[in-house]
């Protein structure tokens, strides 16, 4: 019987939220990590878990029962060589989430390209608000959960909601974590080409959600975001039920109708062509909707009336780091967003526009993800910032790219130019910061867009407007 657990790369945000999670099941866990940095180390620290600084062989100790290896672990490691030599039993993230959580749970897997963190938390949420009690690991921190909000959820009932992540699940286990996670109702929302630094191309990212779907029992139900051609084209392949969600007329559960209110969205919904209620979603934009429709169609499976998931919706929180407002200083409002690929840095600056119709958007984005480094998105950025005013770009994070594979951020500045926006690319955040303080007027809409820390800019600028 596992007692005693040890990560290696513990703070990383899944690895954490594990854990946390694990430690809350009365296993005693601890960890390390090279960069053992707020917020993660305040929040193991919060829950009671010993973290090291820096990896050393004799923090493998011999009473260790299991050792979690984080997908940024390689070969090399001086603790992961410590424990393939002493060939004491370790699994990589997603098996232990599997062994210790899902065999017994009806599992809920919500995947997608984009959306997976916010779709999570919000069926998450919905089923916590009918009252089903179901245990939750999302990718983010969702506002709903706890004082603070939270990661993670262990609840009394049977249903354990999950972030599909089609990234790898170790050095050893090249495949998607999500296919670890022994879906009873999976969701697809879409499918596009992402990590480009694992995978070679779409059909390879395809083949991933191919696999996904052919893991949902037959007396399961997959649910296929209609409006991605990709992930449509995964229904014949099912052997469980299907069911779509979309805009489309021909979706089973249909978003029309969709009304920005402020900060909201107000949309109606059709069940195979058949009203089936109104709704609001504190969020904006049309992905968000598409979002929110899934977790409604999963209430729905569940057995939650339409009246409960309506209720539940318009009291969702949020996610942080999801166009969430970190300040307001001199009328300018400044937002923090996670978006990193072009598809959702389009989405998410769209939804913005069309709730502010007459206010002026800056996009300050800084090319950090591994995709969001590389040329092969270099067109698709030209067309992803259409929605905004200003268009600031920060340096490239990963500098350490060939320059035929990095992006060009000088060209992304001239081809947005070309399209009629206004767009600079300064060379540090001191001048990113100037440039917003010495241009930005009342009633601006600033938003922070990058996968990382972003050098702490969303402070920094709001201290320098004060």
């Amino acid at each position: 019987m596992t007692r005693r657990v040890y990560f290696i790369g513990i703070c990383g945000t899944a690895m954490a939220t594990l854990a946390a999670m694990l430690k809350r099941k009365g296993l005693d866990v601890r960890g390390s990590d090279q960069d053992v940095y707020p917020p993660m180390s305040d929040f193991l620290a919060a829950e009671a878990i010993p973290v090291f600084s820096g990896y050393d062989a004799a923090h493998i100790t011999p009473d260790l029962d299991l050792v979690v290896v984080g997908n940024a672990i390689s070969r090399g490691n001086v603790e992961l060589e410590e424990v393939l030599d002493r060939k004491i039993r370790y699994c990589s993230l997603p098996e232990a989430i599997r062994e210790h959580f899902l065999w017994g749970a009806r599992s809920i897997v919500i995947a997608g390209t984009h959306g997976k963190t916010t779709t999570t938390s919000l069926t998450g949420w919905l089923l916590t608000n009918g009252g089903l009690s179901p245990s939750m690991l999302v990718g983010g921190i969702a506002r709903n959960f706890g004082e603070q909000g939270s990661s993670y959820q262990l609840g009394q009932g049977r249903d354990f909601v999950i972030e599909g992540d089609e990234y790898d699940s170790a050095f050893f286990d090249k495949t998607a974590k999500f296919l670890k996670y022994l879906p009873d109702i999976a969701v697809v929302n879409n499918i596009e080409f992402d990590h480009a630094d694992i995978y070679k191309d779409i059909d390879a990212v395809t083949v991933a959600f191919r696999r996904l779907a052919l893991l949902v029992p037959r007396r399961g139900l997959l649910l296929i975001g209609a409006d991605s051609p990709i992930a449509a084209s995964l229904t014949p392949l099912a052997r469980s039920r299907v069911e779509t969600f979309g805009t489309g007329e021909t979706c089973d559960w249909q978003a029309h109708d969709l009304e920005p209110r402020g900060m909201s969205t107000r949309f109606l919904v059709r069940r195979h062509g058949a009203p089936f209620g109104a709704f609001v979603v504190p969020l904006v934009g049309a992905h968000n909707v598409r979002n929110a429709l899934a977790a409604i169609a999963v209430g729905t499976e569940v057995g939650i009336s339409a009246d409960t998931l309506a209720e539940g919706l318009k009291a969702f929180g949020g996610v942080k780091r999801r166009l969430e407002v970190v300040g307001v200083e001199r009328g300018i409002t400044v937002y923090d967003d996670f978006a990193h690929h072009p598809t959702a840095v389009a989405e998410t600056l769209n939804g913005l526009r069309a709730s502010n119709p007459s206010s002026r958007i800056w996009a300050i984005f800084e090319p950090r993800s591994a995709s969001s480094c590389r040329r092969v998105f270099q067109d698709d950025f030209a067309q992803a910032f259409g929605a905004a005013d200003r268009v600031v770009l920060a340096p490239v994070f990963r500098s350490t790219l060939p320059e035929d594979e990095r992006l060009s951020v000088p060209q992304l500045v001239h081809d947005l130019e070309a399209r009629g926006l206004r767009a600079s690319a300064p060379s540090s955040l001191d001048d990113i910061v100037s440039t917003i303080v010495n241009e930005g007027a009342a009633g601006d809409l600033v938003v922070m867009m990058s996968n990382g820390g972003f050098g702490g800019i969303h402070r920094r600028v709001l201290q320098a407007l004060r």
